[in-house]
């Protein structure tokens, strides 16, 4: 495995690798690996020849006051899980190399964009399309693995693709996996390391409230009453706060009234300073 941070020793290690045909799956993370972004890595490995993971923290996706500064940064723990998971390069350049002197372009993705932490997070998707634009130019891969968790972020970069003609000949595939998940439900993130015990034993209650709420809303009660029980359960079990609890559209994101056949429930919650997001399936077929 190597780990590469020149962009010229990165585009002769993937022209050596995809040789005599062979397929290349791209991964992109910001490090701080946990068993969810292995998981992105074994399903990469399924579909592809070779993969490359990139280990990028990127500081354009980051707003005025968030944890850019603190956002865990351990390339050589990271290195160690992803040499074990036969992974044939890691692409981990510094900001300069991503971003040159006299960097002048901005990829913006709207409609999919909007809302949610788009609303909360002014500029971080048109940081997330720049960035995963320029990693599919810089690899070039046949396919791309994302998590689920993350499901706004994946709706961008898809239209995104779409919208560039990125997915073809380069990425043939834009790759969701399903999120996963710690023994109490709550989605792993790189950010569950900033919780205190006691804040991370009062995480838990969010899937479950979440899980309460779709159960409610299947059952026949009005989405605002199970989303307005869903934040007043947070509320009472140690969040600060809740940024948004809304039922939106898979696809194109719309806000949706009521759980239908392709809505999902969307939430963002803080608690002790840390910002928590999680989705589920409310279609009423699930």
């Amino acid at each position: 495995m190597q780990t590469i941070t020149k962009l010229k020793m990165l585009r002769n290690t993937v022209d050596g690798l995809r040789a005599g045909g062979a397929r290349i799956a791209l991964v992109p993370t910001m490090g701080a690996l946990h068993e969810g972004h292995l998981t992105l890595v074994r399903a990469a490995r399924a579909a592809a020849d070779h993969v490359v993971v990139s280990i990028f923290v990127n500081p354009t996706q980051f707003g005025e006051g968030e944890d850019l500064d603190a956002y865990p940064r351990q390339l050589a723990a990271d290195s160690a899980l992803l040499e074990a998971e036969d992974v044939s390069a890691i692409w981990a350049p510094a900001p300069e190399e991503v971003y040159p002197q006299g960097y002048a372009t901005n990829v913006s993705v709207a409609g999919v964009s909007s809302g949610l932490c788009g609303d909360d997070r002014p500029g971080h998707f048109d940081g997330v399309a720049t960035v995963v634009c320029k990693l599919f130019n810089q690899v070039r891969p046949d396919c791309a693995f994302f998590g689920e968790k993350d499901w706004q972020q994946l709706a961008v970069i898809r239209r995104m693709s779409r919208d560039l003609d990125l997915t073809l000949p380069h990425v043939d595939a834009v790759h969701g996996v399903p999120t996963v998940r710690e023994e109490d439900g709550l989605a792993m993130s790189s950010r569950n390391a900033y919780l205190s015990k006691e804040q991370r034993a009062a995480a838990g209650t969010l899937p479950r409230a979440m899980q309460a709420a779709i159960a409610a809303m299947k059952s026949g009660v009005a989405a605002a009453g199970a989303l307005k029980e869903l934040e007043d359960t947070l509320l009472t079990s140690g969040f600060e706060s809740i940024d948004y609890a809304e039922l939106r559209d898979a696809d194109t994101i719309e806000l949706a009234n009521e759980a239908s056949e392709n809505t999902r429930l969307f939430l963002a919650a803080r608690i002790g300073g840390t910002r928590l997001i999680d989705n589920m399936p409310a279609a009423l077929n699930v």
